[in-house]
């Protein structure tokens, strides 16, 4: 069953108020990764961006696709909220992008339009991996790479309900990952790594790398409380997919 018009809902909701939230996280410099805002200078996730067709996967506010426009990239950033797309055109610095509003399972791009593709924590969290990743790989160009950020299953099947944090318990089964229910009627996706690979593969393309970004001793996790940072030491919290169109 289709997510789009709850997540829409859910996001024109939420916005100011997770603007207001995270937005000195997230926009507080340029490509910074995940819960825990790793560099991407540290971990060599996105490459060189000037010059190329870029499409950001779930906007939100435009933290990353200011910052990338701002380096020469020719991007657009798409959300499925016009209430995220307002406060990304209220945000947008002198370098200037395109936003468009339109669902991550139905891409409104012609086939090849984009030399790379990516979120963090965007919309391949948001619509479901089986739909999403086929359209991303349609729309990128041959030698074109998809990269992009989500929560990992570990984090997932740790998550204590309860508590609202993750534990050292299982609490979730791990086979059958897929819709996860958010408020308003919403829902978020996981997958399990088999099946994150078996969907990449099926839609095309070719994984170069994943990535799973352990903090530092003392590094905070200023995102959310949910995943603390000690446990992310000992268990991945997230993962990050790097893989390209042949």
């Amino acid at each position: 069953m289709s997510s789009i018009g709850a997540n829409r809902q859910h996001w024109n909701l939420i916005s100011r108020g997770y603007q207001e939230e995270h937005d000195p996280q997230i926009g507080a410099a340029p490509r910074l990764w995940g819960m825990f805002s790793f560099p991407d200078a540290r971990l060599h996730a996105l490459g060189e961006v000037a010059g190329k067709r870029v499409l950001e996967l779930g906007c939100g506010a435009g933290q990353w696709s200011r910052w990338l426009a701002a380096e020469g990239a020719a991007v657009v950033g798409l959300d499925l909220s016009e209430a995220q797309l307002a406060a990304a055109a209220r945000a947008m610095g002198a370098a200037r992008y395109q936003l468009v509003q339109g669902a991550a399972e139905q891409l409104p791009f012609a086939p090849a339009s984009f030399d790379l593709v990516f979120c963090d924590h965007g919309a391949l969290s948001w619509a479901p991996p089986h739909l999403a990743v086929p359209q991303a790989a349609r729309v990128l160009r041959r030698g074109g790479r998809l990269v992009f950020n989500v929560t990992s299953p570990w984090s997932a099947v740790c998550y204590d309900d309860g508590t609202d944090r993750v534990t050292t318990a299982l609490h979730h089964d791990y086979f059958g990952l897929h819709a996860i229910a958010e408020e308003h009627g919403a829902a978020s996706y996981q997958l399990s790594y088999g099946d994150w690979i078996r969907t990449l593969r099926g839609a095309g393309l070719i994984i170069d790398d994943l990535i799973e970004p352990r903090p530092d001793p003392g590094m905070r996790n200023g995102y959310t409380q949910t995943d603390p940072p000690d446990w992310a030491r000992r268990w991945p919290a997230e993962m990050l997919w790097i893989a390209h169109k042949p």
